[in-house]
């Protein structure tokens, strides 16, 4: 599925982003353990965190997702 939501996230992942998803009780946000590259961290507050709550979360569901045992923090 293409939309302009997983466009952004597949973006800010080519450009080094290291947030990952986390969806708890159906609520979405995003989580910055490791902290981003220069170019991701200012596309993420360029053109993500400028956006609606909803359009945000829309975005962030594209993440890899801290459910997923492959994608964990810190290469777990």
């Amino acid at each position: 599925m293409e939309n302009s939501s997983k466009q952004l996230a597949d973006e800010y992942i080519r450009l080094g982003g290291r947030r990952v998803a986390v969806i708890d009780d159906n609520l979405g946000s995003s989580r910055d353990w490791e902290g981003d590259p220069p170019e991701a961290a200012e596309f993420w507050k360029e053109r993500v965190a400028s956006l609606s709550d909803r359009e945000r979360r829309d975005v962030e569901t594209f993440l890899p997702s801290l459910n997923d045992e492959h994608q964990e923090p810190h290469g777990r």
